[in-house]
């Protein structure tokens, strides 16, 4: 063919430039090979900088009773038991390592009295563990990882899209991208890949992520044979803005209710004490007394002693209470729920939540010190993807590696908060260090030049067609129709309606017109986006139909219950059949060991002893 490609050549390939894939890419470059990093957008602008409350570790600087044993419970307890204890073990016991190194790194945390690193209460943690930077700890990881980054070698390539990865004798060989501006076309060839793209929640209409969140590693995985697992267990954040609409989506970080702010109905009523499950029940306030002796301990900084308020609940339980709120017809003026932290000293809101303050007051009029925040659930974090080794982060796909939000394992059923930045630096590093171990037993393979040909055509194809639709048209109609059909609460007969929407859209989408040529044209790239949102969102689908239970972030309005005896024990696999069909199977973990097993509650195990 006559178009004309660049080619590049990297031992390591890291795809995504956030959390997951800066420490990857460090550790890669640190083992002495070479490292080649592919980012959607600018670098700087990964979706990581949205994480407002901080990372999760248990450093015990709060309260000394912290441990890491305490922490893998909560994180296997919060994700209803269906998590990889391995990785929720690992996870735990590295994750403060992890946070000192960043500070070593020159992150700036925020500090205690005594100049330790501060830390602060998240739904669904017993102790205090969030370590923090007022509400912009996100942003701080990536300026510290970006900083360490650049002096370690790797070469990083902006505002390209992944189009495919590819394989030879079964084994990853490279990818194909373009660059998003001039619509040039390269191939990287490969001994590894690094897959750290992030999440999928763009495929719904109400969502925090930001425009790259289309679910494109996802399906890169998918389509290279890797299996997928999880995919049902989509978070809603209990907490977006909802309004403006101009803002509808945006997140408000659950550290307004880590530092006391509480939820109310149009009534003023004070709900979340109707909703606390079963389970939590010991853990959790019951009376509004409880509650306010809890917050007065926070705010003087004491130990908090007293069982938490129950605005801390885990978010599918808080996201669940407000939306039940709305439909017993209690909802704010548009449909959501009053967030109230009205009732501490401004200048502590200010000083606590310097983000939040400006962005009510820039985009919604808002003055959070003197009036409550209207907020409701909003499309947040995927539990599901990639399924990968526990101990090496390697998929099912030789050379093929995966860390962060596009892996799944950690989370189970629903993720705690402040769990997703400590998951993308202990896993990053890990996926990292194994890439670079395992290119340095491999020698690049040819990729075929057939492969080649067919996706030059395939990525130029949408632009010589004519008088279809525009694709942004699609792409809304997909993001309304998974709202509706497989958003927050699913019935069986809207699953199956989804899967003959997504078809119907799979056709339309092979039509569109983005009009225009190669450079600077976002039709185009949207036009390319489809077909892995329809892929993901079907992937989502399937899962949600299949799971005939409700637990954690899924919930089935047609089976409302938990079915411990059945469901509790297995987790969905998505993979992609010989004919090209999506099939769904289900596996379990590995039986977790008797001296992990003690520190769970074993009424919710369910497990034979």
């Amino acid at each position: 063919m006559g178009e004309s490609i660049t080619h590049h050549e990297f031992d390591v390939i890291v795809i995504g430039a956030g959390g997951a894939g800066l420490r990857a890419a460090i550790e890669a470059s640190r083992a002495g090979v070479s490292v080649g990093m592919i980012c959607k957008s600018m670098l700087g602008k990964a979706h990581t900088v949205m994480a407002e409350g901080g990372a999760a570790a248990a450093l015990a600087n709060k309260d000394p009773r912290d441990s890491w044993q305490t922490h893998f419970r909560d994180t296997m307890k919060g994700g209803k038991y269906l998590g990889d204890w391995r990785m929720a073990q690992i996870h735990a016991q590295e994750a403060p390592d992890r946070i000192r190194e960043l500070e070593q790194w020159g992150a700036v945390f925020d500090r205690t009295p005594k100049g330790l690193t501060s830390q602060r209460n998240f739904g669904g943690h017993t102790y205090p563990r969030l370590a923090h930077i007022g509400d912009a700890t996100g942003l701080e990881l990536i300026r510290t990882l970006q900083q360490k980054g650049i002096h370690e070698g790797m070469q990083v390539f902006m505002e390209y899209t992944v189009r495919r990865i590819f394989k030879t004798d079964g084994k990853v060989s490279g990818c194909f991208a373009y660059d998003r501006n001039d619509g040039s076309l390269h191939v990287f060839k490969a001994k590894t890949i690094v897959l750290a793209t992030g999440g999928i929640t763009r495929c719904w209409e109400v969502c925090s992520g930001s425009w790259e969140y289309s679910g494109e590693g996802h399906a890169l995985a998918y389509w290279a044979g890797a299996e997928m697992g999880d995919m049902e267990f989509v978070q809603f954040h209990p907490t977006g803005m909802i309004w403006p609409p101009s803002v509808k989506g945006i997140l408000v970080t659950e550290g307004v209710r880590g530092e006391g702010g509480i939820l109310k109905n149009k009534k003023g009523e004070r709900f979340m004490f109707n909703y606390v499950p079963e389970m939590y029940a010991d853990e959790f306030a019951d009376t509004i007394g409880e509650a306010e002796a809890w917050v007065e301990e926070v705010v003087s900084g004491k130990l908090a002693t007293k069982r938490r308020p129950p605005e801390l609940l885990t978010r599918d339980v808080v996201a669940k209470a407000i939306n039940s709120e709305r439909a017993a017809g209690r909802a704010s003026e548009h449909g959501g729920a009053y967030l109230d932290i009205s009732w501490r000293d401004p200048e502590e809101v200010k000083k606590k939540l310097p983000g939040m303050y400006h962005q009510f007051k820039e985009l919604a009029a808002v003055d959070i010190t003197k009036q409550p925040m209207e907020v409701g659930p909003t499309a947040h974090y995927v539990m599901g993807g990639v399924k990968v080794d526990p101990y090496s982060q390697e998929t099912t796909v030789g050379g093929l590696f995966a860390a962060g939000e596009v892996a799944t394992g950690l989370h189970g059923a629903n993720r705690l908060g402040g769990n997703s930045l400590s998951d993308l630096i202990v896993f990053g590093k890990i996926a990292g260090e194994s890439a670079a171990k395992y290119s340095k037993q491999q020698d690049f393979a040819d990729i075929s030049q057939s492969d080649i040909d067919e996706l030059i055509e395939e990525t130029l194809e949408p632009l010589s067609r004519e008088d279809g639709e525009n694709p942004a048209e699609v792409v809304n109609d997909l993001r309304e129709m998974m709202q509706n059909k497989a958003g927050i609460i699913r019935t069986g007969n809207l699953l199956e309606e989804a899967l003959d929407d997504l078809e119907e859209l799979r056709a339309r989408s092979a039509l569109t017109s983005p009009g225009g040529g190669r450079t600077y044209n976002p039709g185009w790239h949207q036009a390319l986006e489809i077909g892995a949102m329809v892929d993901v969102s079907k992937m989502c689908t399937i899962a949600a139909l299949r799971r005939e239970e409700s637990r954690g972030a899924h919930t089935r309005d047609d089976f409302p219950e938990t079915d411990d005896s059945h469901w509790g024990k297995i987790n969905s696999v998505i993979l992609m059949a010989e004919d090209g069909s999506m099939g769904i199977d289900f596996v379990s973990y590995p039986k977790i060991p008797k001296e992990l097993r003690s520190l769970l509650d074993s009424d919710d195990l369910q497990e034979e002893e």
